[in-house]
C-alpha cells in the first residue's frame, strides 16, 4: 500500500487511490486514509495545499480529524502540504497526476 509519512512523523497519508489524480477520475475517486499515531479529541483535520509549495494555498476539511477522506485538488504537480488537527501539526508533500 502507498503511503507518505509527514515530516514530524506524526500523520501518515495512505493513497487508496494511487495515483492521485487531478482532473479525478471518472470511475475512483482519490482516497486518503489519514492515520495520527499523536492523541486527537475529534477536531477536524484541517489540510493546507499550495502547488510545488508557492501560490495561494487550497484548504479541505475532514470533519472529526484524521481518518477516511477524499482529496481532490485543482491541478496535477507536486503538493505541499500542512494538516492541523487537535493541537497537532505535521507537512508531508502528495503528488497529483493527470488522468
Amino acid at each position: 500500500m502507498t503511503y507518505v509519512l509527514g515530516d514530524r512523523g506524526d500523520i501518515a497519508a495512505v493513497v487508496f487511490g494511487d495515483p492521485l489524480l487531478s482532473p479525478p477520475g471518472k470511475d475512483r475517486g482519490n482516497k486518503i486514509l489519514w492515520v495520527s499515531r499523536v492523541s486527537q479529541d475529534g477536531d477536524p483535520l484541517l489540510i493546507e495545499a499550495r502547488l510545488d509549495g508557492t501560490g495561494a494555498p487550497v484548504t479541505r476539511e475532514v470533519p472529526g480529524g484524521p481518518g477516511p477522506s477524499g482529496v481532490d485538488l485543482p491541478k496535477a504537480g507536486c503538493w505541499h502540504v500542512t494538516l492541523r488537527w487537535s493541537g497537532h501539526i505535521d507537512t508531508l508533500k502528495l503528488r497529483y497526476v493527470q488522468p
